[in-house]
């Protein structure tokens, strides 16, 4: 090898190596680019922070090829900046060319750039939102109309007021679509007037009349002027919400091939969905589609992200990541805000980032509530945050996130809200200005890893510069087949940032771009979609509308990554004039022009939905009550539980109460509430039937939870036990004593008090079995909770049977059956399960700080079971059910958890701890949840998952230790007590958040494996298992929920009940659109025999509606026999466990023997 040679190798070499040691953005110098704008905001004495809150919300970018010359270029908007427009030189070089342009925008404060080619010329304009000023004509919007091209430089005109669109109401941003479908742009302005005190609950305005409702402009083409006149429509098309807008995306979100709108609010004001009516008008419908919403939301994105084909939503907030910051704007929590919201008719609302999961429709067409998931997935804490960014930019096929955040003076510090109050008077306002603090942080980067899980790659990525960013854009700025990325920022230069992905692997990020030739007034095609499905099966879905994120517009050009494995098997064009053309085998790597003049087809969705395997009839069996309960405030009494004890039923269960032949139903009532009997009459009905006489009664002080009808004194018929629990009195209180009704034979049930022996805990679960194998149903009862003094446990019993006819009557052998069960702890569910097949049925717990306990039968004798290998688990187990889910013939589990979508998140070396006990021998039981958050050196620790305000509530002392909320910042779980009040302090943890499948692998030992991701979007309660879809292995049906969280948090309402399709080998595939619809508050779950053979599913949810389901396949009543059995079908053997009691407060009873049709008694 000559010198020459090897010169050339040690270059080739050296060049591989920098290629790869670059990352995914490379930020390119603003002496390279050639782009110097800044968007710089100088107070003075009449504009400060405080004088106007949205002084810094920044200003936008548009994206767009202005001169024709197949390049991307860049227009910013600036504040107190002028406009600036930058030609793309090629090569990622710009020239800012806007004074030849013609471009100025007269010292106006400019937010939005809405980028669109209004007149169908084929050239782009530039509309921009203009706001902040006093005077009506100071706050003007600005339309710059392309004149042409001249020696490659485009020429603007200043035309809003000729087009009827200088719209002078404190516009944030715009957005142009055909929203009555007549082939030209409408325009939606966006407005975010302050008024006074915009944080306040007060009585929404919905007629229009608010300064800071937003407004519709129709396109009303005038011949005269050869140009659009827009007309203003707001309130005859129904745009007559108030709201402070910050964020607006037009998307198709029903699917109706009608453009939809959603506005991201600020401050109190609700998200707005407006649904286009294809008659002109629009209808809020954001209640129906959102169960909550970020709370001070600003910009959002609507794309699909994880390739089922349905648009999914971000918006975002302001939650710090870092535990400092956390507790620097954490103000106290207050119940008054969920009573507030629903007083005034709010949806509820939470400071943090929300990624909602379309679900798509239900079988009526009606749409399934979304999902949000933004805590499981990683992405709910960002900081101060603006622009979200969904698409693919590493080209992997799933779309990415990212994000702007930053603020230049923060006026919601609590230290600083606190010295503003009490200095206001006696300070100058230049000196409070000083005290802000500043929020200079780097963006963030989220890669999509599929599974509904984002990871945080900001620093890998190269999105690692501190800084104060808003509007942003993605496009592919120098034609190589990845997305650029560009932010405007105040008070530094505009990033521009080269994606490399290309350059490092071309192989692993192949490509597909597609472009949209529309015609006429709609030249760019907007509001095309392109539905799409890869060779593997997956979809993908986009909308082409360039308003997206925060201020900003992107490129109007479909960008799908397709990785080195992904291949476009067919995709569907979808045009605005509902035409169609489809596309087979489109290739990669290339950008696809495609027109509306080949669309020749009716349009035809081809993502068909899976059909239901459930169907909701309630209302045809006069099953549509609504679970009742007074709201009791816990957190009034120990203000640092993460959750409520007080709304945890309603329980159900299920027999033949008056021995008709039919199966009947109870359900449990709230304090002050009888229970309920459900009695099937001939014609398949159901009468109610109130246990106590009347429904309301203000005497009754116990909280009925589990249920059990069964046979106690063997004589034909079924009696009625009921545990008591909650948390709505004082320890011991009689209203805690478990009662026992006896049943007549003919459904008439009578107290009886000499049934039970006495015991005054708060009970949850009942289960029973012939424990000692004497003939009749023995009892175990699980100890939930102390009241008022969580997370402090009780103990469950065992009791014997000893009734005699005529009389029922249960001993309490707790101490010489299973002494074992006398540890206090907080069991909320249990079950029967023969585990290690030795005929004796064994114990399976479910609890709180536990993991799932088994305690075998040895004969009459409970001893639990040590190295199963569950021990380390320990979650907040609600639920338990069995079955043999691998066919090996023995008794597997399923175990409901509080689900990953939670700031509780837990592992095993970050534990959710739980510190508890009187610390400061005020009578009061304390308690004190440590949470691991992020550290100032970015190491996690575990801090106080509450902040400053209600930890000085909960222990007084701490007032004197920590008295600005910097300072609290500071305090972990190892510096908030004295030695004196860890003394007096216990401690529990958990290390697992999601429900899982356990699989037992016999001899006594078992193994953990983890539910889809769609099981764990919240807590798992009621469960039913049969083979639902009959393809021979057991599926599970489950519903879930808890309304009962800490405000701060809220609600974990994510499940709408779900169906996990078992293949018979222990792994789950989650069934989309499973037709078990239950979306609320939802507890229990029971199978019952409708009628004499078919089989139907009742679930119950907290002040919520039952709902009672029928399979869409054919079942059959294969036995009756109150014990396990095996049965045949499909070539296969399937062992099923009969129990008295399986799952979250659920007992079935007959239905439990039902099979698919065709199925038989295995030998």
């Amino acid at each position: 090898m000559n010198s020459r040679q090897l010169l050339y190798l040690s270059v080739l070499f050296l060049g591989i190596i920098s290629c790869k040691s670059k990352t995914t953005f490379e930020l390119l110098p603003s002496d390279q680019t050639g782009i110097h704008f800044s968007n710089q905001i100088v107070e003075n004495d009449t504009l400060s922070i405080l004088k106007y809150e949205y002084l810094y919300n920044g200003s936008g970018v548009g994206m767009g090829d202005f001169n024709n010359d197949g390049l991307l270029d860049l227009f910013f908007s600036g504040n107190q900046a002028n406009g600036t427009l930058y030609l793309n030189k090629g090569e990622m070089k710009f020239e800012d060319v806007s004074k030849k342009a013609g471009i100025d925008t007269k010292n106006r404060w400019c937010a939005g750039v809405s980028v669109v080619d209004i007149n169908g010329d084929g050239l782009l304009d530039v509309y921009v939102s203009v706001t902040l000023k006093n005077a009506d004509k100071d706050r003007e919007n600005m339309l710059f109309v392309n004149q042409g091209i001249k020696d490659g430089i485009p020429t603007f005109k200043e035309m809003a007021v000729e087009y009827g669109i200088n719209d002078s109401g404190h516009s944030q941003h715009a957005a142009f679509f055909d929203y009555d479908k007549d082939g030209d742009l409408d325009l939606y302005v966006l407005t975010d007037k302050i008024t006074e005190f915009p944080s306040l609950f007060r009585p929404k305005v919905t007629d229009g009349s608010y300064p800071n409702t937003d407004r519709l402009y129709r396109n009303d083409w005038s011949d005269t002027m050869k140009h659009p006149v827009f007309t203003n429509v707001s309130k005859e098309a129904g745009i007559t919400l108030e709201g402070f807008g910050l964020g607006i995306n037009i998307c198709d979100i029903n699917q109706d091939n009608w453009p939809d709108i959603y506005v991201t609010n600020d401050y109190v004001s609700d998200d707005i969905l407006y649904i286009n009516n294809q008659n002109g008008t629009f209808t809020d419908q954001s209640k129906v589609y959102f169960k909550h919403t970020s709370l001070s939301a600003m910009g959002n994105d609507v794309a699909d992200i994880n390739n089922d084909g349905l648009a999914d939503i971000i918006a975002l907030d302001m939650l710090p990541k870092s535990n400092d910051r956390k507790k620097q704007l954490a103000p106290g929590n207050h119940y008054q805000t969920y009573l507030n919201s629903d007083t005034y008719g709010y949806t509820y609302q939470y400071m943090r980032n929300t990624l909602q999961l379309n679900a798509g429709k239900q079988a009526n067409g009606q749409p399934y509530p979304f999902q949000e998931i933004g805590l499981m997935a990683g992405v709910a804490e960002t900081e101060w945050s603006w622009c979200p960014s969904l698409a693919d930019f590493d080209n992997d096929g799933y779309r990415d996130l990212l994000i702007t955040n930053g603020f230049p003076k923060d006026v919601t510090d609590r230290d600083f809200m606190s010295y503003q109050a009490e200095s206001k008077r006696l300070t100058s306002e230049s000196i409070m200005l000083e005290k802000l603090p500043v929020i200079k942080i780097n963006n963030y980067a989220f890669k999509n890893m599929g599974g509904l899980k984002f990871d945080d790659v900001s620093a890998n990525w190269g999105i690692n510069v501190a800084s104060f960013s808003n509007g942003a854009v993605y496009g592919d700025l120098d034609n190589d087949g990845d997305l650029d990325y560009v932010v405007n920022n105040i008070n530094d230069e505009a990033f521009v940032y080269k994606n490399n992905t290309i350059d490092q692997d071309k192989e692993k990020a192949q490509f597909l771009r597609v472009k949209f030739e529309g015609k006429g007034k709609n030249v760019l095609g907007i509001g095309a979609k392109i539905e799409g499905v890869f060779a593997d099966g997956s979809r993908f879905y986009y909308e082409n509308t360039p308003y997206r994120g925060y201020l900003s517009s992107v490129e109007t050009v479909a960008h799908i990554g397709l990785g080195s494995k992904y291949a476009i098997k067919e995709m569907r064009i979808f045009w605005p004039n509902d035409s169609m053309q489809v596309i087979k085998n489109p290739g990669k790597n290339k950008v696809l022009t495609v027109k509306i003049g080949d669309a020749k087809l009716p349009i035809q969705s081809m993502f068909d939905q899976e059909k239901p395997l459930l169907e909701d009839i309630s209302a045809s069996l006069n099953v549509t009550d609504v679970h009742k309960e007074y709201d009791f405030v816990d957190f009034n009494f120990q203000i640092l539980t993460p959750f409520k004890l007080s709304q945890l039923g309603p329980g159900c269960s299920v027999g033949d109460v008056n021995g008709d032949g039919l199966e009947d139903f109870f359900v449990g009532g709230a304090k002050f509430y009888s229970g309920q009997f459900y009695l099937q009459q001939a014609n398949g009905k159901f009468v109610s039937k109130t246990l106590d006489g009347a429904i309301d009664q203000p005497k009754k002080m116990g909280e009925d939870l589990g249920s059990l009808l069964a046979d106690f004194d063997r004589d034909g018929d079924l009696d009625l036990y009921i545990t008591r629990g909650g948390a709505e009195d004082k320890a011991n209180s009689p209203s805690f004593q478990d009662v026992l009704y006896k049943n007549d034979g003919k459904g008439n049930f009578t107290l009886d008090t000499q049934a039970l022996p006495t015991f005054l805990e708060s009970n949850s679960a009942v289960r029973s079995i012939d424990f000692d194998r004497d003939g009749d149903l023995d009892l175990f009862v699980s100890g939930r909770n102390v009241p008022f003094e969580y997370p402090k446990g009780t103990v469950s019993r065992l009791l014997r049977n000893d009734s005699k006819p005529g009389q029922i009557k249960f001993i309490d052998q707790t101490a010489n059956w299973a002494p074992e069960l006398l540890n206090e702890s907080l069991i909320c569910d249990a079950i029967w399960s023969d585990v290690n097949q030795d005929g004796w049925v064994d114990l399976v717990l479910a609890g709180e700080y536990l993991p799932i306990q088994i305690f075998e039968n040895q004969k009459a004798k409970l001893k639990k079971l040590s190295e199963t290998g569950l021990e380390k688990y320990t979650g907040l187990w609600a639920s338990i059910t069995s079955a043999d889910f691998d066919q090996d013939g023995d008794m597997d589990f399923i175990a409901g958890n509080m689900g990953k979508n939670t700031i509780l998140r837990a592992n095993s070396k970050q534990p959710v701890e739980i510190v508890h006990g009187d610390l400061d021998g005020n009578g009061v039981y304390d308690i004190f949840p440590f949470v691991y958050f992020q550290g100032p050196k970015g190491l996690y620790e575990s801090y106080p998952l509450f902040g400053k305000d209600d930890t000085h509530k909960q222990l007084n002392a701490t007032r004197a230790r920590y008295v600005y909320y910097k300072d609290f910042g500071k305090a972990k779980q190892e510096n908030l007590f004295t030695d004196a009040e860890e003394k007096k302090s216990s401690k529990l943890s958990f290390i697992e958040n999601a429900s899982v499948y356990i699989e037992n692998l016999g001899k006594g030992k078992f193994a953990v494996h983890e539910l889809p991701a769609m099981a764990q979007v919240s807590a798992m309660n009621g469960m039913q298992v049969i083979d639902i879809n009959q393809d021979g292995y057991l599926d599970v049906l489950f519903v879930g929920n808890n309304f009962g969280n800490e405000v701060s948090t809220g609600r974990y309402d994510a499940s709408n009940g779900g169906v996990l399709l078992g293949d018979g080998k222990g792994k789950f595939k989650y069934q989309q659109n499973a037709g078990l619809f239950v979306p609320s508050d939802a507890k229990s779950l029971v199978s019952i025999r409708l009628g004499k053979d078919q089989l139907g599913f009742i679930a119950l949810q907290n002040r919520g509606a039952m709902h009672v389901f029928k399979p869409v396949k054919s079942f059959v009543p294969l036995t009756k026999d109150a014990k396990d059995f095996t049965y045949q079908f499909l070539g296969k053997k399937q062992k099923v466990n009969w129990s008295y009691g399986s799952s979250y407060l659920s007992q079935s009873a007959s239905a439990q023997g039902f099979v698919p049709k065709g199925a038989s008694l295995a030998n």
